[in-house]
């Protein structure tokens, strides 16, 4: 169990330090380093702007941005506040890809002022990750960034989450003989994650996809909806569902929960036996954890003390670094399937009911993920 002091002691002074890669120690390192040695590379640099990639640490630096509205299950705390979870974000980078992150967090909401602050600054990095920034600003921000930039963005809260899911999913289908495509999958929550899973698994061959928010299923006929909304509406629902989460559940074998919906015993009795349960609220699922292994023949969580974590942490750290390697100027769709799959074939020489994905420490993930990342990224071109 974590104490208090445990935890402050964790954090205290920062959890960050920057350090030279070279000694500065002589005359001679000095020259190197600074004046006049520094100069030679500034000019050759001005002459062509992509050398900034060998010889800065952009090709290997990640900013790592936020405005503190959307933090873990904290919600709108504002930036200072999320600062921690930004270094901890960059700590994940370097343990686990060997790329350096630095964490930002930026003293605004509005989405103008974001862009033009990001767009300022991303002069220093090698790619942008865009964290804990609230929907539906996050859809614009990253959609704006990506069309203004010629570097990898992403926003992970939505797509490392998208990216986690559906390797899970893939495996809990190997292991249950079923298939993707078979599937009838409601998503409750519309937000960042749930949006981008949505999408996601439609890219992966999912046909039977039932959207849900705090006002029941998303549909064409429901009044009003956002842009995104009535994107979403037009790619689910094939079936014309309205009403509420027990229209949606009814007869569907996969529950998807990334909100703060409960959902409960007479609830899950309207799904198809066996269901897939997945419900990453955290810390308190949608379904309590011992009622969800009662109902489901596999059970997925964001906990990371129970079985089957849906950790983002298994996809962003190689999805950056096979972008860097490859000299990716985006992260494509198909750069984020290749992802995916990398996970659930590394969880297969563990694969059971209650490994459907890889441990976050296992040390293959971060390589075989940006090794297929980076494959695709090539193959692209």
């Amino acid at each position: 169990m974590l104490s208090d002091q445990d935890i402050f002691d964790a954090h205290r002074g920062g959890k960050l330090a920057t350090t030279s890669r070279r000694p500065l120690e002589t005359t001679l390192d000095l020259s190197l380093a600074y004046t006049p040695g520094v100069a030679r590379v500034c000019e050759a640099i001005h002459e062509d702007p992509s050398l900034a990639r060998e010889f800065t640490w952009t090709g290997n630096t990640v900013a790592v941005i936020s405005d503190g509205t959307a933090v873990l299950g904290l919600g709108d705390i504002g930036p200072t506040a999320a600062l921690p979870v930004m270094e901890g974000k960059a700590q994940l980078f370097q343990r686990f890809a060997g790329l350096n992150a630095v964490p930002i967090v930026l003293d605004t909401t509005d989405v103008d002022e974001l862009f033009h602050s990001i767009v300022r600054l991303a002069p220093s990095f090698g790619a942008i990750n865009l964290e804990d920034i609230s929907a539906p600003r996050c859809f614009e921000l990253e959609r704006r960034l990506i069309d203004a930039l010629n570097i990898p963005v992403m926003h992970d809260d939505q797509h490392g989450t998208a990216i986690v899911i559906t390797a899970a999913l893939r495996n809990a289908c190997e292991i249950t003989d079923r298939s993707l495509r078979d599937l009838r999958v409601v998503i409750s929550g519309a937000g960042a994650a749930g949006v981008a899973t949505a999408r996601m698994l439609i890219d992966a061959g999912v046909r039977h996809i039932t959207m849900v928010d705090s006002r029941g299923i998303i549909h064409a006929g429901r009044e009003p909806l956002s842009p995104i909304k009535r994107e979403l509406a037009a790619l689910t629902n094939e079936e014309g569902r309205t009403g509420g989460i027990e229209d949606a559940l009814r007869g569907a074998d996969t529950f998807i929960g990334v909100s703060r919906a409960h959902i409960s015993e007479d609830q899950l009795q309207l799904m198809a036996p066996d269901p897939f349960l997945f419900s990453l609220a955290n810390p308190t699922p949608e379904i309590d954890y011992d009622l969800a292994v009662r109902y489901g023949s596999v059970v997925a969580t964001g906990r990371s003390d129970l079985p089957n974590q849906i950790n983002n942490v298994l996809a962003f750290p190689g999805i950056f670094r096979g972008a860097l390697e490859a000299g990716a100027t985006r992260i494509t769709p198909a750069m984020k399937l290749a992802a995916s799959r990398a996970i659930a074939e590394v969880a297969h020489s563990h694969l059971d009911r209650d490994h459907i994905v890889p441990s976050p420490l296992d040390p293959q993930v971060a390589p075989t993920v940006a090794a297929a990342v980076k494959a695709a990224a090539i193959n692209k071109s």
